[in-house]
């Protein structure tokens, strides 16, 4: 167990901001590899399994299976400062915190998480307070995702997807298609029409997983709505604005969109995402970014100003889509490069924009999507048609991952 601190310790090799999936397995891992002074910045008392959410809203999982207490999983040796990031100072290498206390650094490592970004759609703040909206993206709100799903038996459910970088943005369909298997098994499913909003100008980007998306999805009759977003919702009225680009494949015109006032029963809103306000005045992200991510090379992870400077997950400015999966992969390429600067070496490990979304298509199976930054197959999993709708990868996604996540990726071990 890792050692909560007030900070007295006040200087460490590497300091890591965030105590998320990315900060435990990265620190985790420089254990390993021989790191001593490490410690981590993080202010949640509860540790989260996120992927586990779209089970919770969908009735296949409970929510004591995706937490645990963050004191349970720190590592052994490294010290827990039980407080929050407020200003970062890269020329003179310290971190100031909520409380006050200053920590200095001889390397910084970033990986805080997005923030949830409500209040950049039209009322959807105050809609999530209202019987009919919910959102697995906020633990608290999953099981309120499922008491909706078991309780509707007609009328209209509209699930959301946003633009720009969302994390696991699978998870943004996987509770539609989980929602219309529960509601076909009670018999009811032709009597709610079900809404896919998605920004994309088809269901995800990548051909092969796009296929078989759409087969379940005209399997399960939903309307799909491409090249859209809702930018408006009115919780009173229950209502959605969506805003739909006119030929998206036409230069000329892709500017134009035609707007659509839909009334809905059952909302699964996800908000457009961001990193934390306070790192845009740290100076440290991409120019001109205004999802404030840091500026990194998307290879090695190290910041392209300052070589002391890292970061990985859901902040960092790389290529791929934000996922579990990736953030393995970027886990052992900056923790190899981290070594490898401490031997007065050169990073040479590169991370090659991995990523992985497995789709819960039904209670029973997934589709296990995976692919690089230009939206090719890339496929691990050791058999043919990997990417395609099976019974075993729900047995991978459901069962085996979160075993695999609390037992070996939070202790550096995969």
């Amino acid at each position: 167990m890792g050692v909560r601190s007030d900070a007295s310790r006040d200087h460490f090799d590497v300091l890591i901001i965030g105590g998320g999936n990315a900060g435990i397995s990265l620190a985790s891992r420089l254990k390993r590899y021989g790191f001593r002074s490490l410690a981590i910045v993080e202010p949640n008392d509860k540790h989260l399994y996120q992927p586990l959410f779209s089970h919770i809203g969908g009735g296949t999982a409970q929510a004591t299976e995706a937490m645990k207490p963050q004191a349970d999983v720190m590592p052994t040796g490294v010290r827990w400062i039980h407080d929050a990031a407020v200003i970062i100072d890269p020329d003179h290498q310290t971190v100031q915190l909520v409380t006050g206390t200053v920590v200095t650094y001889r390397h910084l490592v970033i990986c805080p998480g997005m923030r949830l970004d409500w209040v950049a759609v039209l009322g959807l703040e105050d809609a999530m307070k209202t019987p009919s909206v919910s959102s697995n993206y906020v633990y608290k709100l999953a099981p309120k995702t499922w008491e909706l799903i078991r309780e509707l038996r007609s009328g209209t459910a509209v699930f959301t997807m946003p633009s720009g970088e969302v994390k696991c943005d699978g998870a943004s369909q996987k509770i539609m298609y989980l929602a219309c298997d529960y509601w076909r098994e009670q018999g009811v499913l032709d009597d709610i029409k079900v809404l896919m909003v998605v920004h994309s100008p088809t269901i995800y980007g990548v051909d092969v997983v796009d296929q078989e998306l759409n087969r379940k999805i005209d399997e399960y009759g939903v309307e799909l709505y491409c090249s859209s977003e809702v930018t408006a919702v009115d919780g009173d009225a229950q209502t959605v604005t969506i805003s739909t680009v006119k030929n998206p494949s036409d230069p000329i015109k892709a500017g134009t969109t035609q707007d659509q006032v839909l009334h809905y029963d059952l909302l699964h809103a996800v908000p457009p995402q961001v990193a934390p306000d306070w790192l845009l005045s740290s100076g440290l992200t991409r120019l001109g970014d205004p999802g404030g991510f840091i500026d990194v090379n998307p290879e090695t992870l190290q910041h392209s100003r300052y070589t002391n400077i890292w970061s990985l997950g859901d902040v960092a400015g790389t290529k791929n889509y934000k996922s579990g999966a990736s953030l393995r992969k970027q886990c052992l390429v900056l923790a190899k490069n981290l070594k490898s600067v401490k031997e007065g070496k050169e990073p040479e490990q590169k991370y090659d924009h991995y990523s992985a979304t497995p789709f819960t298509v039904s209670r029973s199976t997934v589709v296990f999507a995976e692919f690089d930054d230009k939206h090719a197959p890339q496929p691990t999993l050791p058999w043919r048609g990997s990417m395609k709708e099976h019974r075993a990868t729900w047995i991978l996604e459901r069962h085996i991952l979160p075993w695999v996540y609390w037992h070996l990726i939070l202790k550096g071990r995969a």
